[in-house]
Formats: structure tokens, C-alpha cells, sequence
């Protein structure tokens, strides 16, 4: 199950997040990532976070990207994965989180 998986994890791991990020089911315009999985060192603040995912879905600059907590929370950029964790992971062990883009920032707004 996943809550063994989380146990075996965070014991050779523990300093480190175990992560899940999936696609908004709405989501039409970011791509699917080639893994859901993510083991992150607790001290990286989710501004980290996100540019690991955005770099890995090799999104340009102007492209919007949001990272959000149980499909409806929008996290402050500054807080540690461990402080993200500790308030949102799951019942299992696992922290979820959700990314999606809002098309209506960046399209009209002069290229920001």
C-alpha cells in the first residue's frame, strides 16, 4: 500500500518528501508528466519545487504554472517542503499536490 511505502521510504529517507503531483483534470494546455513520484529534500522552498517541475515539462517562461495542495490550495512560494508537508500530506504519507495552468494570465497582458 501506499502508507507501507511511505513508512519504508521516510526511514531511509528522512529528510526527504515523498511527493505526488498530478495533472488538474481540467487541465488542457501543460503537459503530463514522464513520472508522478517525487523524493525532494525537506529544506527546498515550493519556489524550488516548482522550477524542478517546470523544468522538467521544459515550459517556457511565459508560461503560467501553479502548484496546488489537495486540487484547491495555492501555496506561499517561501515555505519549506517540510512546512508544506507537515500541514498538508495525506493520510498515507504522501503529499498531493496539483498542477494546472490559468490561461487567463499571460495570454493578454503585453507578454508578462
Amino acid at each position: 500500500s501506499r502508507k507501507e511505502e511511505v513508512t519504508i521510504i521516510r526511514s531511509k529517507f528522512p529528510n526527504k518528501v515523498p511527493i505526488i503531483v498530478e495533472r488538474f483534470y481540467k487541465e488542457l494546455y501543460l503537459p503530463r508528466l514522464d513520472k508522478t513520484k517525487f523524493l525532494v529534500p525537506q529544506e527546498i522552498t515550493m519556489s524550488q519545487f516548482v522550477s524542478i517541475i517546470r523544468n522538467r515539462m521544459q515550459l517556457g517562461s511565459t508560461q503560467a504554472f501553479y502548484l496546488l495542495v489537495n486540487n484547491r490550495s495555492m501555496l506561499s512560494l517561501s515555505k519549506t517542503l517540510a512546512e508544506v508537508y507537515n500541514e498538508y500530506r495525506a493520510d498515507d504519507g504522501f503529499l498531493y499536490l496539483t498542477y494546472a495552468s490559468q490561461e487567463v494570465f499571460g495570454c493578454c497582458e503585453g507578454g508578462t
